[in-house]
């Protein structure tokens, strides 16, 4: 055998055995930055905020407190999905620390990691650990609690039990957690997985690059909470005078109400050609500066069109998703991405049998695929799809059709 040969033979098995690799190996999809390698030191926390339960905070702060329960935020831990989907994907140290990111939620200490890439923490026992504020998940002092100092939109005024420091910007707040940073040889998607603020620069055409190159370049310019924390008049303290604040609410995908006011959707009739009829069915992101759904890769809506008979019989069904496709092994690569980005418009032409008397449209959010429910074994608690917008519109006789 010719030693070229053998070059050649040594070399495949090498490349079978690092793909092989490839489809084995644990799957780390982003870098671990030092913005959430540890979870928040608690320990210089102020004594006047006990032991950094939300119900403390609470007495002086009730209206924040009432909102914060009705969040997604308070539910980060606790969420049936999210247990779920967590322990499927083995517990990730890292995971703990944007979903309970206090290190008193936390039931170990990090001392350390075995690994450069910070994916395989050193773990020892946390006495400080308190079970009632772990199940609080993302609560007030995960926040507001920086260095042992209470961050706030501004200093507080009078007399307050604990001193606050004015943020620069709050988005600065929701990076922390809502964009995941850090190159990876190995990444090709454009946005990392939960890529919010990567897809508002991509939006207002000013970042084109793939999602490892990412940084933030302007925090106040992401508008995170000018839209999912509105603005309210009310005392920040109770008894206080009303000043302008903001509700601490933070909806988005969950709440129905929310993803409507982001979409617009209309039917139109397109002029008729020689005898052939259509409808055209349109779909808008009118409320979100970033990609609709966002979130999750899992996250996606369907479009069902339909033209039926006098009897509500079904003649023509079409059916459409807006989606993101990921290719996740051997190499983390963005396949197809037909969600709508901002301000754009996604036109669906329905062709129309004869005898067609209405059209139907039924446009649908999903929080989960159906693949990816049955992988991990996730039995809902909680409806995982709902109506985003549902449309029944008669046509126009053929004779009157221009």
């Amino acid at each position: 055998m010719s030693r070229r040969r053998l070059v050649l033979i040594a070399l495949g098995v090498v490349a079978v055995a690092f793909l092989g690799w490839r489809f084995v190996r644990p799957m780390n999809i982003f870098a671990v930055s030092p913005a959430f390698e540890r979870p928040i030191d608690t320990a210089a926390a102020p004594a006047a905020l006990g032991k950094l339960r939300a119900g403390e905070c609470g007495v002086c702060h009730p209206a924040e407190l009432a909102e914060w329960k009705t969040s997604i935020h308070s539910r980060a831990w606790t969420e049936a999905y999210f247990q779920v989907d967590f322990r499927f994907d083995g517990s990730q140290q890292i995971c703990k620390n944007c979903h309970i990111p206090l290190d008193r939620q936390q039931e170990h200490r990090v001392l350390g990691f075995r690994d450069a890439e910070k994916w395989e923490p050193v773990l020892a026992p946390n006495p400080a650990f308190d079970p009632v504020l772990q199940h609080e998940g993302v609560t007030c002092a995960a926040c507001h609690l920086r260095e042992g100092k209470i961050l706030g939109s501004s200093r507080a005024r009078g007399e307050s039990p604990h001193a606050v420091e004015a943020l620069a910007d709050p988005n600065e707040i929701c990076v922390g957690c809502h964009v995941v940073q850090g190159e990876r040889w190995d990444t090709f998607y454009r946005f990392p997985p939960c890529g919010t603020t990567a897809e508002i620069s991509a939006g207002k055409g000013e970042w084109k690059g793939r999602s490892g190159e990412y940084a933030v370049p302007k925090v106040g310019e992401l508008g995170c909470v000018q839209c999912h924390m509105p603005l309210v008049e009310r005392p920040i303290v109770a008894g206080g005078a009303p000043r302008t604040a903001r509700q601490h609410l933070w909806r988005g995908g969950h709440d129905p109400a929310t993803v409507r006011s982001a979409l617009a959707a209309s039917f139109s009739e397109p002029a008729a050609s020689e005898g052939e009829r259509s409808v055209e069915f349109a779909l808008t992101n009118i409320g979100a500066d970033h990609f609709l759904p966002t979130g999750t890769p899992d996250r996606h809506l369907s479009v069902r069109l339909r033209a039926l008979d006098a009897q509500d019989r079904v003649l023509r069904e079409e059916s459409h998703v807006l989606e993101r496709t990921i290719m996740w092994r051997p190499f983390i690569v963005d396949l197809w991405d037909t969600r709508l980005p901002r301000g754009e418009v996604r036109r669906y032409r329905l062709e129309l049998p004869p005898g067609t008397e209405t059209v139907e449209a039924l446009v649908r959010y999903h929080l989960l695929g159906e693949p990816r429910r049955r992988r991990i074994g996730y039995e809902p608690v909680e409806p995982i799809s709902y109506v985003v917008h549902e449309e029944r519109r008669r046509i126009r006789p053929p004779s009157s059709a221009r």
